[in-house]
């Protein structure tokens, strides 16, 4: 049975919960082995804020590409047929026939770094037309200043009748922004994106 995707439990663990998420989307419930979540966890949220507090700056670039390779190990050694692909960079793009769009298309998922003012991961699980399906595991409730900004912004459309697979969709010349507003992932120097798949489909 496919689980519903979840929220984060506290500012900075968007990272970790957006990786699970990936998880759960790809796979039921009964397939998943319980050391992937705790691995997970323990090596997300590795960095620190200028206050020199651990965990409250998120997850780093170097994190999500250590999990990536060890979930790639993990499926040799074990029967849960995974494979994912991290890229930075100039290759964090989404147009027609690239790495994240074929992805996608493919039924992969992919964790991607964007921002909301602030860095940010999100869940992005398909693509209709001109707008990529995501799931953004920071909650809001209707009526706060931040999610009616968000409501009314052009390009974002809110979804709430997929519990299991996405909460926005976004346009894909938004996401594809330089800049750092809601869901754009901003300059190539930081951009990041972890591709994942059940290959076993």
């Amino acid at each position: 049975m496919k689980n519903f995707l979840i929220y984060q439990s506290s500012e900075y663990d968007c990272g970790p919960v957006s990786l699970i998420n990936g998880i759960r989307y790809l796979f039921d419930r009964e397939e998943i082995y319980p050391d992937v979540i705790k691995f997970i966890m323990l090596y997300c949220m590795d960095t620190y804020n200028e206050a020199g507090e651990l965990c409250k700056h998120g997850t780093s670039a170097a994190a999500m590409n250590f999990v990536s390779s060890w979930l790639n190990h993990f499926s040799q050694v074990k029967p849960f047929p995974i494979h994912c692909e991290f890229l930075s960079g100039e290759t964090v793009t989404i147009t027609k026939g690239n790495q994240i769009y074929n992805a996608l298309r493919q039924g992969g998922v992919v964790l991607l770094h964007v921002f909301l003012e602030v860095g940010h991961y999100v869940l992005l699980t398909g693509i209709e037309d001109d707008r990529v399906l995501l799931f953004d595991p920071y909650y809001e409730e209707e009526g706060t200043p931040e999610f009616d900004a968000e409501y009314y912004t052009e390009g974002i459309t809110f979804i709430n009748d997929q519990p299991k697979k996405a909460n926005r969709a976004v346009s894909i010349e938004r996401l594809n922004r330089f800049g750092k507003n809601y869901y754009e992932m901003g300059d190539y120097s930081c951009r990041e994106a972890l591709i994942m798949f059940n290959t076993g489909k």
